[in-house]
C-alpha cells in the first residue's frame, strides 16, 4: 500500500506541475503567441526576399519551414525555468520528494504543447503559401511534431545550464545549436524525400529513435544542471 500511495503522490505532483505551468502561460499569453507570430511572419515574408516562383519556393519550403520552426522554438526556451529560479520555486522542486526528472519532463511537455505542437499544426498552411507539393504535408506535420518535441527536450537541458545567468540567450543558443542541427537536417530531408517520392518512413524512424533517446537522457541532464544552477 505505501508503494501505491507513493506512486499516486508522484503522479499527482506531475499533473500539478503541468496544470501550474499551463495556468501561468494562459495568464501570460504573449509568451505563447510570440513564437507563433515569429513563425508566421518570417515564412510570410520569405517569398518577398527570394524569387517567388512556385518551383523555387517548393524546393526550399521544407528547409525554410524547419529552420523557422527551430528559431521560433529558441525564442521561448529562455523562460522555461526562469520564473521558477527567480521566485524560488526551483529550490522547492529540488527539495521535494517528487523526482526532479518528472518535474523537468512535465515542464517540457507544457513547453511542447504550447510551442512545438502549434508550430507543427500550422505548418501545412505555410506549406501552401510556399507551394509545397501535397505529398509533403503529412510528413511535414509528423516530422515537426516529433522534431519539436526533441528540440524542447534538448532545449530544457540548455535552459537548465544557463538559468542562473542574467543574459543567457546567446549562451543558450551556442550550447544547444550543435545538438539541434542533426534534428533539422533529418527533419528537412524527411519532407524533401517524401516530396520527391522516396517516402518519409526512414526519416520519421530516425526522428522517433532520437525522441526516445532524448526522453531518457535530456530530462536527467536538465535535472542535474538545475541542481548545479540552484547553488549559484
Amino acid at each position: 500500500m505505501p508503494n501505491t500511495d507513493n506512486r499516486y503522490q508522484i503522479g499527482a505532483g506531475f499533473k500539478a506541475v503541468i496544470r501550474r505551468d499551463l495556468t501561468s502561460l494562459w495568464r501570460n499569453r504573449s509568451d505563447i503567441a510570440s513564437p507563433l507570430v515569429f513563425f508566421l511572419i518570417s515564412i510570410t515574408l520569405l517569398p518577398l526576399g527570394v524569387d517567388p516562383s512556385d518551383k523555387l519556393l517548393a524546393t526550399i519550403a521544407p528547409g525554410m519551414i524547419w529552420i523557422m520552426a527551430l528559431l521560433a522554438t529558441l525564442l521561448s526556451l529562455d523562460t522555461l525555468f526562469r520564473q521558477d529560479y527567480d521566485d524560488g520555486s526551483l529550490t522547492q522542486f529540488i527539495l521535494s520528494p517528487q523526482p526532479l526528472y518528472l518535474t523537468v519532463l512535465a515542464k517540457v511537455i507544457v513547453h511542447w504543447l504550447t510551442t512545438g505542437l502549434p508550430l507543427a499544426l500550422i505548418a501545412p498552411v505555410l506549406g501552401v503559401m510556399l507551394s509545397l507539393p501535397s505529398g509533403g504535408y503529412w510528413p511535414l506535420v509528423l516530422s515537426l511534431t516529433i522534431g519539436t518535441a526533441i528540440m524542447s527536450l534538448i532545449g530544457a537541458m540548455g535552459a537548465a545550464l544557463t538559468v542562473c545567468l542574467r543574459s543567457s540567450a546567446l549562451v543558450l543558443t551556442l550550447i544547444i545549436m550543435p545538438l539541434y542541427l542533426p534534428v533539422l537536417i533529418i527533419g528537412a530531408n524527411t519532407v524533401s524525400s517524401a516530396v520527391a517520392g522516396f517516402g518519409a518512413t526512414q526519416g520519421l524512424a530516425l526522428l522517433g529513435a532520437a525522441l526516445a533517446l532524448a526522453l531518457l537522457v535530456m530530462p536527467l541532464a536538465a535535472a542535474g544542471a538545475l541542481r548545479i544552477s540552484s547553488n549559484h
